[in-house]
């Protein structure tokens, strides 16, 4: 593995207010989605392309290890340690920043963003998405998008370890 898997793009969650700042004096419509982007796939390019749709400009928030872990995905998750989910993500035409949390939720974060658009996969109902009460309680819409049949990180590992 690189030594340097830095990216201008993969903030510190403290630099993204001042980093947003400009985006919003010009009005420009933040969409914030998060999640753990194990190991990417179709189904992840396409919700976070169809994400970007919807605003000027994506904040990515990535579950840290410890937060995946606790998420209890499986073993052995995440597959991809958060330097290398968080490298690879920044490298998206569709991702205009990266931050990390290690909270089990990504509320903090989302207040600190204050996102205009809030997103997540359509295995989401839109009620039980986090954050959805305090982005609409100023106006945000809250969007649980369709996933891409067929894609899923959990199945993809189920299938590598039975023909591994």
């Amino acid at each position: 593995m690189p030594a340097d898997l830095s990216h201008p793009r993969i903030l510190d969650r403290d630099a993204l207010p001042a980093t947003l700042a400009p985006l919003r004096a010009q009005n420009k419509t933040l969409v914030f989605t998060n999640g753990c982007f194990d190991i990417l796939h179709p189904g992840h390019v396409d919700l976070l392309t169809r994400a970007r749709a919807e605003g000027d400009a994506l904040i990515l928030a990535l579950n840290s290890d410890a937060s995946v872990k606790r998420l209890g995905k499986g073993p052995g998750r995440p597959v991809s340690p958060l330097a290398v989910r968080a490298f690879t993500a920044a490298h998206l035409a569709s991702v205009d920043f990266v931050a990390a949390f290690d909270e089990d939720t990504p509320l903090e974060l989302i207040r600190a963003v204050k996102p205009d658009v809030l997103v997540k996969g359509g295995d989401w109902p839109r009620e039980t998405i986090v954050g959805c009460d305090f982005v609409e309680a100023y106006g945000g819409r809250v969007l649980s998008l369709p996933l891409l049949a067929g894609f899923s990180t959990t199945s993809l590992i189920a299938r590598i370890r039975r023909t591994g």
